[in-house]
């Protein structure tokens, strides 16, 4: 770290301390040249999540957005607010963890339905009608018995 009074390139730190809730480190630093002593702070860069939507066009991942989906499909099914919201959580985490800054919108909508496939089948057929826009009946039907297949799978 450079110092703001002599342009020394070299500091020891004299005091670190957490702030804002532990998301940032306060360190007190002293010039080993000069003696002067500076303030910095330091915290994680999160970068931020950009959803390429199927028209190409591109907005920030919001928790809210995929949250209101989950509350949607999962209307008057026995899935406790907090079962949705780790679902959300989990997805960013998987997101971030993947290290692409772009995600498509696919690739959310299909990580919302296998883990909403785990929580209830109700609802998970439901987002699955609104996300994949079924077209006619046979395209449901298909969609159910996949779903059954997989059910079956899971229970060997």
């Amino acid at each position: 770290m450079r110092c703001p009074a002599c342009q020394f390139n070299g500091t020891r730190v004299v005091d670190s301390r957490p702030v804002d809730d532990n998301k940032e480190i306060r360190r007190r630093r002293e010039c080993e040249s000069c003696g002067f002593r500076f303030t910095t702070f330091e915290k994680i860069e999160e970068t931020p999540l950009i959803v390429v939507k199927k028209d190409g066009s591109r907005e920030e991942f919001s928790r809210e957005k995929v949250l209101r989906g989950l509350i949607r499909a999962c209307e008057k099914r026995p899935v406790a607010l907090e079962t949705l919201e780790g679902i959300v959580i989990s997805i960013e985490k998987d997101l971030r963890r993947i290290g692409n800054p772009e995600v498509r919108s696919e690739d959310v909508g299909e990580m919302v339905m296998d883990r909403l496939a785990k929580e209830d089948e109700v609802a998970y057929v439901r987002f699955a009608s609104v996300y994949r826009q079924f077209k006619d009946i046979n395209v449901f039907i298909s969609e159910l018995k996949e779903l059954l297949h997989r059910q079956t799978d899971i229970k060997k």
